[in-house]
């Protein structure tokens, strides 16, 4: 059996830095730094004061008020991202074929404000068990797509992966299958997530994940700086219109990019910690090329999982040295989370989106706030520190991993 090609036609971000895909970019080339001090609830007595939220979001700016108060923060992100890249697509939805049309997104979390504003309400009450009706349907992981698929009529595959901050890159290959396989014309996929929460915060200090730089919030995440210390907590959504490339075609598409193919691996080692060698990363990487029918020296451009913590960054870094070879060396290497913060299960697709810009524009993106070397990672890597490098870009390949030791990569390439 033949497989399908399968093309980028549309995106859609909303994001700490920019709240469409063209104010993102913007952000992203301008070194512009997502974080702040945190506005959703009093911190006075968390370790951690700031995160990078939403700015100058309204969710009933998009949403019909009643409809938003059906939807936790993750979803309306969820809803809004979408449906930007679904008009980016110009996607005839009167007169496409529905029953093969999918939404397959990403969420690490889902509904954590919605389960912790009810079960604060309960523990204030009296005993009596007054839910709101919407509790449940508001917090699952599985209600974004659920409404995406709703409100456009998308009667294909519809579901959420969850694999922590592998989510929506999860959600990006099973769509790739299901396309190449020849189920689906079109999957509209990507993650969100709205995990600045004080039931977010507080988990994520308790673990000595945070940075706790509250005196300098916007130079907090700093990936592969030696005075890193713990990642940003970001939020947002990212989705991407993937498509059969024939069916792309017959309508006339614009076609940003070909997603060549995934791979997924297991550091089968800790709950939280990446392997210190990094094993699962050469693993998941070396899959990833393998199921694109790639070589390592065809890659220019990797947007790692990079997320500001001592030991992922270094993990992260000598697997890229391992699988690259002296090729690594030529690869212009970035971390997007400098800016965005982490977005947990929406990374993947945020940061797949940046390596698409930075296919169609030629410009790859900085990792902002390195002020001091690390000993520990390999001195002749091109980490794109502080200021975007143009270069041609024909191949980006995008990491992400998350608690568990899920692993999972996406390789692009630039459509001509």
């Amino acid at each position: 059996m033949k497989l399908k090609r399968v093309v980028v036609t549309g995106l859609g971000a909303l994001t700490p830095i920019g709240n469409t895909v063209e104010a993102f970019w913007e952000g992203l080339i301008n070194g512009k730094s997502g974080a702040a001090p945190i506005t959703y609830f009093d911190t006075e007595k968390f370790k951690t004061k700031f995160a990078c939220e939403l700015k100058n979001f309204t969710a009933t700016d998009f949403i019909n008020k009643k409809e938003a108060r059906k939807m936790d923060r993750f979803t309306q992100y969820a809803m809004v991202a979408s449906d930007e890249a679904i008009a980016d697509s110009n996607l005839d939805l009167e007169n496409i074929n529905k029953y093969r049309v999918g939404v397959v997104w990403g969420a690490g979390i889902g509904g954590l404000e919605t389960f912790q504003n009810e079960v604060l309400n309960y523990a204030e009450g009296d005993g009596t068990p007054r839910f709101n009706p919407f509790f449940i349907p508001k917090m699952i992981a599985d209600i974004a797509p659920g409404n995406i698929s709703i409100k456009n009529g998308f009667m294909g595959p519809n579901y959420t992966t969850v694999s922590a901050c592998a989510s929506s890159a999860n959600a990006m290959i099973d769509a790739l299958n299901l396309i190449r396989l020849g189920h689906c014309d079109v999957i509209v996929t990507g993650g969100s997530e709205a995990a600045v929460t004080i039931a977010g915060m507080g988990g994520f200090n308790a673990m000595h994940a945070l940075s706790t730089r509250n005196e300098s919030p916007e130079s907090a995440s700093r990936p592969f700086d030696s005075e890193r210390d713990g990642f940003v907590l970001g939020e947002g959504a990212g989705a991407i219109i993937l498509e059969d490339y024939e069916h792309a075609t017959a309508r006339g598409a614009k076609i940003y990019a070909e997603l060549l193919g995934g791979g997924l691996s297991s550091d089968a080692h800790h709950m939280t910690a990446p392997h210190p060698e990094g094993i699962g990363v050469m693993a998941v990487m070396r899959n990833c090329l393998e199921n694109a029918g790639l070589k390592p020296e065809d890659v220019d451009h990797i947007n790692t999982h990079g997320t500001s913590t001592p030991l992922g960054d270094v993990a992260e870094l000598k697997a890229i040295t391992e699988v690259f070879g002296d090729h690594a060396k030529t690869i212009n290497i970035n971390s997007t989370k400098s800016m965005t913060g982490h977005l947990l299960g929406a990374a993947g697709a945020i940061e797949s989106i940046s390596a698409i810009l930075a296919m169609e524009h030629g410009i790859v993106p900085p990792t902002i706030n390195h002020s001091n070397v690390d000993e520990n990672i390999n001195s002749e890597l091109n980490l794109t520190l502080n200021k975007p490098q143009k270069r041609a870009v024909k191949i980006a390949m995008s990491n992400t991993f998350g608690f568990g030791g899920h692993n999972a990569c996406v390789v692009f390439k630039k459509f001509d």
